[in-house]
């Protein structure tokens, strides 16, 4: 186990002057619309069928009943994607292919280091998590966590919801989706993973007249000015929502997102 720093101390040092920004990686913007291949995530949605549990507002990860074989399985997922060249798969292929990425990998972070208290537990000694870390090579392309969303995932679509899709193993986070992203669901997956989360608690808290909302419409406000600002982003999904007055407080869990 790397010697790492506590998770209090280091969750201080991330706020909104560190949150990474939305940077295009232009050599990722390339795509094939004409083209008719899918790829295969059959063997991800066999690991969230077999280990991802709903309890309350939450979707739970048995981390500790993962199997070897299908740890080999989630290894082969992965090695799998990464021999596809995204360039040859439409844009629509290409998100839930970077969507089903980042979140596998992520389930497998946590597996290498098992048992630990959040993810924030992974990385170098200054480090806060792993998302820094180069966890996988496309087209010879060395890629972080932070890359995958920061670099491809929000500059190339531009949507909000984008927040909602990847997933960082904790309890603050948006829910790791009970569905493999595919072409064909993404659209599904993201209003529905909006209302869960704008609807429950973590997500936007109400209190009296103030709301308590997920420190993620602090890290990343800018992303929701498509959708008139955060305010009007959260009023889009939730309609029972209370006069608001003075702004908002925010909070975040990075406790891991575990069924014991």
């Amino acid at each position: 186990m790397r010697k790492l720093i506590g998770v209090g101390l280091i969750a201080i040092s991330f706020n909104v002057l560190s949150a990474p920004k939305s940077e295009l990686w232009s050599y990722w913007q390339q795509s094939n619309e004409a083209s008719t291949v899918k790829v295969s995530h059959q063997q991800w949605q066999a690991i969230l069928d077999t280990y991802l549990v709903v309890e309350g507002q939450h979707h739970l990860f048995r981390y500790s009943a993962v199997t070897a074989q299908d740890d080999a399985r989630l290894n082969n997922y992965l090695s799998n994607l990464a021999q596809q060249n995204p360039h040859q798969l439409s844009k629509a292929e290409q998100y839930a292919y970077w969507v089903n990425m980042y979140n596998a990998i992520t389930v497998d972070l946590i597996l290498q280091e098992y048992p630990i208290k959040s993810i924030t537990k992974l990385g170098g000694l200054f480090s806060f998590g792993p998302w820094d870390e180069e966890v996988i090579t496309v087209n010879g392309k060395e890629l972080t966590l932070n890359d995958i969303e920061h670099k491809i995932l929000r500059p190339i679509w531009n949507d909000p919801r984008t927040h909602y899709a990847v997933n960082c193993a904790s309890l603050g986070c948006p829910n790791l989706q009970l569905k493999a992203f595919s072409a064909q669901n993404s659209e599904a997956l993201l209003e529905q993973a909006a209302i869960d989360f704008i609807n429950s608690d973590k997500g936007v808290l109400v209190k009296g007249n103030k709301l308590n909302v997920s420190s993620i419409y602090e890290w990343f406000s800018v992303d929701f000015d498509v959708d008139g600002g955060v305010k009007s982003h959260i009023e889009k999904y939730r309609t029972n929502l209370p006069a608001i007055s003075g702004s908002f407080s925010y909070d975040y869990d990075w406790s891991l997102n575990e069924k014991k």
